[in-house]
């Protein structure tokens, strides 16, 4: 199989090889062309049901991932979200998820951009592929910039959270009374 080869999958799940997942009419319906890094496949699903089935798939619902979004940016339109958090999977729409053209980002993957004209941005991912979207570049940026502000927030979120964990653990009070204190001072030993 080659990376232009499409293969029709009748299940997909958003992993971390997924670098875009754009809209193609199929007949009267609308499909998922799914690029990763190495393959191509295509999806009968369209592009928002293909990432609904994959927060899914990864303990979430697409609601709750926008509104966690939400919750650490304030971003409430054009939503980007954290399909998978211990895989760090962030995908970004281009335009509002409910219109049928919306494509699907990997904040991972991109590279590069450039514009190309008033309408469209070529999109240069990780493996050198070059896509040219139907996205305004300023729109686009945008979107990789709200992306990277709630990978940001919730790094930021992860660490604050991982130094009270610590503190709770060499907290005398705490670690004394659980009768871990020589436990827990001999684990953190440098």
């Amino acid at each position: 199989m080659t990376g232009s080869t499409k293969n029709l999958v009748e299940e997909y799940e958003i992993n971390p090889f997924t670098m875009i997942i754009i809209p193609e009419e199929y007949g009267s319906r609308i499909y998922s062309r799914v690029i990763e890094l190495e393959e191509e496949y295509l999806s009968p699903f369209r592009p928002i049901d293909v990432v609904k089935k994959s927060c899914k798939y990864f303990g979430s619902s697409y609601e709750g991932r926008k509104e966690g979004t939400k919750q650490l940016t304030g971003i409430t339109h054009k939503t980007p979200i954290i399909i998978d958090p211990i895989s760090s999977i962030y995908f970004m729409p281009t335009s509002s998820p409910t219109k049928q053209d919306c494509i699907w980002v990997s904040h991972e993957h991109v590279l590069f951009h450039k514009k190309v004209d008033a309408h469209s941005t070529q999109v240069t991912f990780r493996n050198k592929k070059t896509l040219i979207l139907p996205v305004s570049h300023h729109s686009f940026e945008n979107q990789l910039l709200r992306t990277s502000l709630l990978r940001t927030k919730f790094l930021q979120r992860m660490k604050e959270t991982e130094r009270k964990a610590l503190y709770l653990l060499h907290s005398p009070k705490y670690s004394d009374s659980q009768g871990y204190g020589n436990l827990v001072s001999e684990a953190y030993k440098d």
